[in-house]
């Protein structure tokens, strides 16, 4: 007589379930993904949890410079699958980041010009699908992500990016302006988003190695990195909205930059 195994099917679908949406919960099963090397874009700890093994999984985090966030207990409850959180959950990237020299490097070994765009704290992870979509269309060397306010390379990213996520590297960086005065040395021009720009989207000059920075969705660029940039380009607005989606506004610029380098 064949043993019954009622509860395999469901334990096995919670477990593809959790894995196709990144969502690691509860104190073992995160401490294991740290101790396997998972990629492991942000985790999530209680607010005002005072726990040795929590205390243990942040700690652990940052030594492998993984960003480590407060939520409270009604975040925590949203994201779980499980209902059994343990006051941690961590969000597992669908690839590893590189470094922005690894980008550079890209650009370098093709004979190109770089092309990259950097994205100052885009918040929802379907905007920056998108952009990392026109991004890889647009034959851009990478994108760079702030580390902290900015989505990650979630699966939800993934798959706004239809897949673009497997083909163009994404750094991630501490501070985007020191990024830009570095990407400045190099020889990068730094072109900044703004619908207040002096310079005019077809007055810029993008055939040379250039960054093209778009800003969040709300505040747009911060004021230091808008400070950093060579110029700041506006989109001309023929209509009564005078602004654009952040990815509408990356794919104008990203394929004007396509145009000159024809």
């Amino acid at each position: 007589m064949k043993e019954k195994r009622s509860d395999s099917r469901p334990t096995r679908q919670l477990r593809e379930e959790t894995a196709a949406d990144g969502i690691i919960e509860g104190r073992n099963a995160v401490i294991e993904a740290l101790r396997a090397g998972t990629n492991i874009d942000k985790i999530f700890i209680m607010k005002g949890e005072v726990d040795t093994a929590l205390g243990h999984i942040a700690s652990t985090a940052r030594k492998q410079g993984i960003v480590v966030a407060d939520a409270d207990k009604n975040k925590l409850d949203k994201m779980s699958r499980t209902h059994a959180h343990q006051g941690v959950i961590a969000v597992a990237s669908v690839r590893a980041y590189v470094s922005v020299e690894d980008i550079l490097q890209i650009a370098r070994d093709k004979g190109e010009q770089p092309l990259l765009v950097v994205c100052d704290e885009l918040s929802d992870p379907h905007n920056l699908g998108a952009v990392i979509r026109t991004a890889e269309c647009a034959g851009a060397h990478g994108v760079v992500i702030p580390k902290r306010r900015s989505a990650g390379l979630t699966a939800v990213v993934a798959k706004t990016s239809a897949g673009a996520v497997s083909h163009l590297p994404v750094a991630r960086v501490a501070n985007l302006p020191a990024l830009l005065k570095d990407l400045k040395k190099e020889g990068l021009w730094i072109f900044g988003t703004d619908a207040a720009g002096t310079t005019s989207l077809y007055d810029a000059d993008l055939k040379g190695p250039a960054a093209i920075v778009i800003g969040s969705e709300g505040e747009g660029m911060g004021r230091l990195v808008a400070e950093t940039c060579d110029f700041l380009v506006s989109i001309p607005m023929k209509g009564k909205i005078n602004s654009l989606n952040a990815s509408a506004a990356a794919a104008i610029l990203l394929y004007e930059a396509v145009r000159q380098r024809l």
